[in-house]
């Protein structure tokens, strides 16, 4: 691996909680978009090495879109995801502290983008996650 980015948010819910809401899809499609103006219309996950998972991000306008897919190549439960996703690799960690998790997601940069936009991007999904996580409640 090259060259790598990470994000993180720590989330006030159970382990439990936050990897469920990470990898169901009828979750995905609340919280997978960068900004309010974009949002994910499907999601599908097979949960398992070797399985693939893709999620339908579009403009609300309907001005653009793209799938994001890819396979996961290490899972282990509540803990790590980690997967390939054309030429690149991501790792997302579940960080389990007292109360808390700790989301760490660590990829690799395309080579279109400038990293700090890329960044940003990936950071604002993670803050939808977390917003959308905790709102849930217990």
């Amino acid at each position: 691996m090259s060259e790598t980015i990470a994000v993180e948010t720590n989330i006030a819910a159970p382990v439990g909680r936050v990897w469920s809401a990470y990898t169901t899809p009828s979750d995905i499609m609340r919280w997978n978009a960068a900004s309010d103006d974009w949002h994910t219309t499907k999601s599908t996950v097979d949960l398992r090495v070797g399985g693939e998972f893709t999620s339908r991000m579009e403009a609300k306008d309907g001005s653009f879109g793209f799938d994001f897919a890819g396979t996961y190549t290490r899972i282990v439960p509540e803990k790590l995801i980690e997967f390939s996703f054309g030429e690149r690799s991501c790792a997302v960690e579940f960080l389990a502290g007292p109360g808390d998790v700790t989301v760490r997601v660590t990829f690799e940069p395309e080579t279109e983008n400038p990293v700090e936009m890329q960044r940003h991007g990936w950071q604002a999904i993670l803050n939808n996650f977390k917003k959308h996580v905790e709102a849930r409640g217990a």
